[in-house]
């Protein structure tokens, strides 16, 4: 921990004069409800010139805590703490060690003495800077801070941009498990300026993708097809393609998360490849990165499925082909030792009475809908199934 320094859906915005009390810009905006009452996803070039007005929105004290990574900090931190300084905003940065192995109980505890330690007021914000882990571990701090203060979510990478930055899930990883503390805390405004993926190197930009094949695996055909044939353009980072994909993305997840915020129903279609996905990352002590696990996820449970005859004949092709087409991994050695991986499987959050609930995914772009949103799988139904994977 240290500190850097102390004190409508998707519908285009063309602003020529402010925009209920924002100033000037150009962007998309997608609104997701929430029992707060709801919150937008702005996405643009250049939406970063937001975050200062939007701590004056959600902070009456012009006081916040910016959380980053060391990596993120180094490369942005300096500009965007100028920039709120700029907009009349006292600001106290702060930044952990990147990676999923931060993202724990003593970071969050670590970060919480700082808001402490600065005498920040219940008037106050927490700003994050940076991809999934950051946003996790900042909207935890913030949901738990003198019992809950406002938060925007500033999402740095692709994963977190097309997906981890919109749901308002926190939280931090436990020894046993992926997320398994944490609560549910909406940000006050998401703001994905696609200039911040400029600094990614192809490989970090293709794992965000695993995310966006995702929402078009279970709910959106087209736009699937859409990420396959534009994977080159998206993975070196031209500008129209990345904002379509981010918009579409964020499209697709809030009109999920707005009718089950709490993950009591159709939500759980958004876990489709976690499942296994963590389950990897975990057997891999986070060495894994997130997007990989995801991709490897989604064609392993699709592959298990069709073996219990609720996923279409020849979706698992489908699947593979796409997360193929990012250069992304479709298979993992670990799945080879069927046992330890159903095991982990079963220590997940969504796992009810010890029996793993998985995504019930139909076909490419239809999940299963009201009771059988999700499929109960029974471990030893599990191991049967990946023993055959290997012979």
């Amino acid at each position: 921990m240290q500190w850097v320094s102390s004190p409508d859906r998707g519908k285009p915005v063309h602003c020529a004069a402010s925009l209920k009390g924002w100033p000037l810009n150009h962007y998309s905006e997608v609104s997701v409800r929430s029992a707060g009452g709801g919150y937008s996803v702005r996405v643009g070039a250049g939406v970063r010139e937001l975050i200062a007005p939007a701590v004056a929105r959600a902070a009456p004290s012009r006081r916040c805590a910016l959380i980053s990574d060391h990596n993120v900090e180094a490369r942005w931190g300096s500009e965007v703490i100028a920039s709120l300084r700029d907009g009349g905003i006292d600001v106290v940065g702060i930044s952990f060690a990147p990676g999923e192995a931060s993202k724990t109980r003593e970071t969050w505890a670590a970060l919480t003495d700082s808001l402490l330690g600065a005498g920040l007021g219940r008037d106050a914000c927490v700003v994050s800077l940076g991809g999934g882990v950051v946003g996790d571990v900042a909207g935890f701090v913030a949901a738990t801070y003198l019992r809950g203060v406002p938060f925007i979510q500033v999402p740095t990478t692709t994963l977190a941009m097309i997906d981890a930055s919109v749901g308002g899930k926190t939280g931090v990883d436990h020894p046993t498990g992926k997320n398994l503390v944490g609560a549910f805390h909406a940000p006050e405004v998401v703001l994905a300026d696609p200039e911040f993926l400029s600094t990614l190197g192809a490989g970090t930009r293709a794992e965000g993708y695993a995310e966006a094949v995702k929402h078009g695996v279970i709910v959106d055909a087209p736009y699937a097809a859409w990420l396959s044939r534009t994977a080159e353009p998206l993975v070196r980072g031209a500008a129209e393609a990345v904002k379509r994909a981010v918009v579409r993305s964020v499209e697709i997840k809030g009109e999920v998360v707005s009718g089950d915020e709490f993950e009591a129903g159709r939500r759980q279609i958004l876990n489709l490849g976690h499942t296994v996905g963590h389950a990897l990352e975990l057997d891999s002590a986070y060495s894994l990165p997130h997007g990989h696990a995801v991709a490897v996820g989604m064609v392993a449970e699709a592959r298990i499925g069709e073996a219990l005859g609720v996923t279409a004949k020849g979706t698992t092709r489908e699947i593979r082909s796409l997360v193929r087409a990012f250069g992304l991994p479709d298979d993992n050695p670990a799945l080879r030792r069927p046992r330890r991986i159903a095991e982990l499987m079963v220590r997940d959050k969504k796992t009810r009475s010890g029996v793993v609930h998985m995504v019930r995914l139909e076909e490419l772009g239809r999940t299963g809908v009201g009771n059988e949103v999700t499929t109960p799988v029974a471990t030893t139904e599990l191991v049967r199934i990946m023993k055959g994977w290997a012979q």
